[in-house]
């Protein structure tokens, strides 16, 4: 743990900047979390003058509600997009179009259900830092220990992942549900289906993960976890640290083969 708490202090700094060049600069040059602040104010300000562009003037306000919903959708327990939190009696019929530019925009990303469900489907920002601002934190939370890590139901830190699996993988992750079981993000590397859990809680029982092989047999033959425990492949379960996320594909690779060599041995 003397290696990894100055990687996770490093990691909670980028949920605090995010990806974005102009609050990542700033950060390097000042060193000073309200100028960041400040900066990621500007950017979600210049999207909301972006927004107002829209060829069609009645969009302007759908798309700025659906955009400031984000935070509040990946609160819930159940983070699937309900068009009535972004307003009460909301259809779908009336906000699929806005939603439908800021996915083109490349401003959020829809992760849709694994059972080709095209109405069931999750949203994220295309950035953590931006959803960090956008959802109001108090500057104190990043003080607070892992407090970063749990808030709204680990929402900042599936963004994270999602952020990091993406570039990854030519197949858009999925995520998986039924009854009380909920499997994040579920991917394809090569011909493999791998379903992916993150834990930003000390408590990493894989529950989820165990249904989901129980569900599926054969066809699984390596689940993922991301959480704050050390590279580790135990059986078929790899656990990934939060701050390798960028590593997913090569090492999901080495522990397939290293699978290989076992069953073949």
């Amino acid at each position: 743990m003397l290696f990894f708490n100055p990687l996770y202090e490093k990691l909670k700094m980028y949920y605090v900047t995010g990806g974005m060049p102009e609050a990542v600069y700033m950060w390097t040059q000042e060193r000073d979390i309200e100028l960041v602040r400040k900066t990621l104010n500007n950017i979600l300000e210049a999207y909301e003058r972006d927004f107002a562009k829209h060829p069609n003037i009645y969009e302007f306000p759908k798309i700025s509600m659906i955009w400031k919903s984000i935070p509040s959708q990946l609160s819930k327990e159940n983070k699937k997009f309900i068009y009535k939190v972004v307003k009460e009696g909301a259809r779908a019929r009336e906000y699929e179009d806005a939603l439908q530019w800021l996915v083109n925009a490349n401003l959020v990303t829809k992760v849709f259900k694994w059972e080709n469900d095209l109405s069931a489907f999750k949203i994220y920002l295309v950035d953590v830092g931006l959803l960090a601002r956008l959802s109001q934190l108090s500057p104190s939370t990043f003080g607070e220990g892992n407090r970063l890590f749990t808030e709204f139901k680990g929402a900042l830190t599936e963004n994270y992942i999602l952020q990091g699996l993406s570039p990854q993988f030519e197949v858009s992750p999925r995520y998986w549900s039924e009854n009380n079981y909920e499997v994040d993000f579920i991917i394809q590397n090569e011909n493999n289906i791998i379903p992916i859990e993150v834990k930003a809680e000390t408590n990493i029982k894989s529950r989820s993960l165990q249904k989901f092989k129980e569900k599926f047999k054969d066809d699984i033959k390596l689940r993922v976890r991301f959480s704050f425990e050390n590279l580790k492949l135990d059986d078929d379960l790899l656990n990934i640290p939060l701050f390798m996320v960028d590593y997913t594909e090569k090492i999901i690779n080495i522990a397939m083969n290293k699978l290989k060599e076992k069953n073949n041995g």
